[in-house]
């Protein structure tokens, strides 16, 4: 499955976070192009605001199309939007977690 990170959704969150306030956000989304796959580990439990969805949606839009990326979450899609905070964005993430699932065919 090639190289992997494993990461609790909150930790990665926070990490992304600093990295925006520092000013070095594309920076550290590029280094999780080391790994093949990234894990996120919890994803329900974290309750983003405003500026936590932000980095999350980021992240996951950076990946799209080029890297993987697993979710564990207690939540089911329709109840994402306490993730995201609005429609576009929840529905937006969504459409690059499952796009080239083997569960959305």
């Amino acid at each position: 499955m090639g190289v992997q990170y494993f990461i609790p959704s909150y930790r990665l969150v926070q990490r992304l976070l600093v990295a925006k306030k520092e000013l070095t956000l594309e920076t550290a989304l590029k280094a999780l192009d080391h790994y093949d796959v990234v894990i996120l580990d919890d994803l329900g439990y974290v309750q983003q605001d405003r500026g936590e969805m932000e980095v999350l949606f980021y992240f996951l839009a950076e990946r799209y199309e080029r890297k993987s990326v697993i979710i564990t979450s207690n939540l089911v899609f329709s109840q994402w939007d306490r993730i995201f905070k609005d429609p576009m964005t929840t529905a937006a993430a969504i459409d690059r977690v499952v796009h080239h699932s083997p569960f959305s065919k």
